[in-house]
């Protein structure tokens, strides 16, 4: 029996990393769909990049998402490229509002083009709750984004609904919530915090700056997120899903947990710096993700505890290193 194919989009990212390492554990041939740029970093692929495929491609162009599927003929696609973070969307929003959601549309025209057959994968986000009508949030709950990366993926997941039920594609959306690993960027508050207590504790910094410390968020491990994403395509029907823990923990809480797992205080060193403050904050999201696990079988394995403790032991490990300490 054939191989099955997968191509990924943002397969350089840290869902993408995931996403490629589970799929290769299932057997599948992996493409991945990388952009033409000076600035591309392989870091979180380097150790399975011999065993995926690299292709070149970008979400403003149609002609090469195309290309693509007709050269590989993929039976799935994960679109997990974005410009995915939240506060260089005030910065960009005409470059978030192309590639976030317009780039949907055309991979979704590529695969109505090419082969209307092949299953698609959409990373919606939490963050198109923004201002939250209802707690906890599920697949009904209403809309009302708080930024323009929040409004972007708005307009991928309707159009990716649109094209479900215009052209009956297999086409599903993952609603996922906030979901770190030590893969994360560090411009994400969970990864700045992990990062900054690895240096305090080896004495390489003395503080941490912190917007909003009250802010609430539904964190999980971005390893256990992609196993969703991966059934959400294997279902009989396409449908979309919420993906998260259904707890919530305040950034406050995050640094406790951070600074405690060694042995620190994080009073002493977690200073608020108002610059870190967004121009629209997003007060309270939490996942009622009670129709992934009864429809896919889904449930998280690793517990915030868990996450935050294995993402500060990566950080002391990758200072350690970088440092010859």
């Amino acid at each position: 029996m054939a191989k099955k194919r997968a191509l990924i989009t943002g397969i350089t990212g840290q869902d993408g990393s995931y996403l490629a390492e589970f799929l290769l554990t299932k057997g599948y041939e992996v493409i991945g769909m990388v952009r033409r740029s000076s600035t591309v970093n392989f870091e979180r692929i380097r150790h399975i990049q011999d065993k995926v495929t690299l292709v070149s491609g970008d979400l403003l162009d149609q002609g090469s998402l195309i290309n693509i599927l007709r050269e590989h003929r993929p039976q799935e696609v994960y679109n997990l490229a974005a410009q995915s973070f939240v506060p260089t969307s005030w910065q960009q929003p005409v470059f978030t509002g192309e590639v976030t959601a317009l780039g949907v549309t055309r991979v979704l025209e590529a695969i109505r083009t090419v082969d209307p057959e092949i299953r698609f994968y959409q990373a919606s986000s939490s963050e198109m709750f923004g201002k939250v009508r209802e707690v906890p949030q599920r697949e009904t709950t209403p809309f009302y984004p708080r930024s323009p990366y929040g409004v972007a993926k708005v307009y991928g997941h309707w159009i990716t609904v649109n094209y479900r039920e215009s052209y009956g594609l297999f086409a599903v959306s993952g609603i996922l919530f906030n979901h770190e690993s030590p893969r994360r960027g560090l411009e994400f508050v969970t990864r700045k915090v992990t990062y900054h207590v690895a240096k305090i504790k080896l004495g390489l910094t003395d503080k941490v700056a912190l917007g909003n410390l009250d802010s609430k968020r539904d964190w999980g491990f971005a390893g256990d997120y992609v196993r969703a994403m991966w059934l959400m395509l294997q279902q009989d029907r396409p449908d979309d899903y919420v993906v998260g823990t259904g707890e919530t923990h305040s950034v406050q809480q995050l640094c406790e947990a951070a600074f405690s797992h060694v042995g620190l205080d994080w009073r002493d060193y977690v200073v608020q710096d108002p610059r870190f403050m967004r121009p629209a904050e997003v007060d309270l999201l939490v996942a009622d993700p009670s129709k992934a696990k009864r429809t896919l079988g889904w449930e998280p394995e690793v517990s915030f505890e868990q996450l935050i403790g294995m993402m500060v032991d990566a950080d002391i490990a990758l200072l350690k290193k970088l440092y010859n300490l």
